[in-house]
C-alpha cells in the first residue's frame, strides 16, 4: 500500500478547513496516511516564515479575508479570531500521535482524520482550548478512541513530535497542511487537495 506523509499543525486554521477530505482521497487511492503533527511556529522559524501576528499588516488583513472565504467555500463554521488561539499545540499533537500508535498496534479503530478535524473545530468554531486534557479527551471519544490517550504516551509523543519537525524541514515542508507522496511530490495547503487527487489519478 503506498504511503502519504501528512504534515500539519493542530492549531492551523487551514488544517481545520481541510475537513476530512483526505480520508476520501486515501480510500479512493488505497493510501496509507502517516499523520505527522508538528510545531508550526518552530517550522516557520526554521524555514523563513513568520507567525501570523508578526507578519506585515497587509498580510494579516489578507489572511483574515482568505480564511473567511475559504470557510464559506467548504461550508465549515469558522471564527477568524478564536478565543484560544494560539494555544499550546503539543498536548493535542501528543494525543494524536498516541492514537496513531494505538491504531498501528491494532489497539484502536478510530479515525485520525475525524480526530484532527474535531480538534480543529473545537479551536476554530467552538471556542474551546485544545491544550486542555478534557477537550482533547472529548475529541478522542468523538472520533472513536479511548479518552485515556489524552494523558498517555507523553514521552513517546514528545519524541515523535520533535522528530516530525526535523523530518519536515529536511523534506522541504514550510507550512501546514502539507502532503508528500512517496515519489516526493509536495502539495501545500488544503486548497491543493484536488490537485493531490488528480496527481494520484495520473492526470496531473
Amino acid at each position: 500500500m503506498p504511503k502519504l506523509d501528512y504534515f500539519f499543525s493542530t492549531i492551523s486554521p487551514f488544517t481545520y478547513l481541510a475537513g476530512t477530505r483526505l480520508t476520501e482521497i486515501a480510500e479512493k487511492h488505497n493510501l496509507e496516511v502517516v499523520y505527522k503533527p508538528l510545531d508550526i511556529m518552530s517550522l516557520f522559524a526554521r524555514t523563513g516564515g513568520l507567525p501570523p501576528k508578526e507578519r506585515h499588516p497587509n498580510r494579516q488583513a489578507y489572511r483574515l479575508q482568505d480564511l473567511a472565504r475559504s470557510a464559506r467555500k467548504v461550508g465549515l463554521p469558522l471564527n477568524v479570531s478564536p478565543m484560544f488561539w494560539p494555544t499550546n499545540p503539543a498536548p493535542a499533537s501528543y494525543a494524536l500521535i498516541a492514537a496513531q500508535n494505538a491504531k498501528n498496534n491494532g489497539n484502536a479503530t478510530g479515525s485520525l482524520d475525524v480526530l484532527m478535524h474535531g480538534l480543529g473545530r473545537r479551536c476554530w468554531a467552538e471556542e474551546k482550548n485544545i491544550a486542555e486534557s478534557d477537550v482533547i479527551a472529548e475529541a478522542l471519544v468523538e472520533s472513536g478512541f479511548d479518552a485515556a490517550l489524552a494523558d498517555s504516551g507523553m514521552l513517546a509523543g514528545a519524541e515523535t513530535y520533535a522528530a516530525n519537525l526535523e523530518d519536515a524541514v529536511s523534506r522541504g515542508v514550510f507550512g501546514a497542511p502539507f502532503y508528500i507522496t512517496e515519489d516526493d511530490q509536495r502539495f501545500w495547503g488544503q486548497d491543493k487537495l484536488a490537485d493531490l487527487d488528480l496527481y494520484l489519478e495520473g492526470k496531473l
